[in-house]
């Protein structure tokens, strides 16, 4: 699972060959949450309320990013790293 980016201790995963919808994983003190790329939603696991806005707030900016890599990892290919939330 390639690391995407990584910011005050949340580290953004994405799986290669992954079900829909298009999300990514978030990673942040033992909690882990799937988070879908355009809602912003959780759709599995949990993060912690502070975390969960951070990460939220990273991924509205970094969107089109987000939709490169989704694709990029549905056919295996290279997933650019992101830079983090500042």
């Amino acid at each position: 699972m390639p690391r995407l980016s990584y910011f005050y201790g949340i580290a953004v995963y994405m799986y290669f060959r992954d079900h829909a919808p298009q999300h990514f994983y978030a990673i942040y003190a033992g909690w882990e949450g799937v988070i879908g790329i355009l809602s912003r939603r959780v759709l599995q696991g949990g993060l912690p309320t502070r975390a969960l806005t951070l990460v939220r707030e990273w991924a509205r900016i970094h969107e089109a990013e987000l939709l490169d890599a989704w694709a990029n990892a549905a056919s295996e290919g290279h997933l650019r790293p992101i830079p983090p939330l500042k």
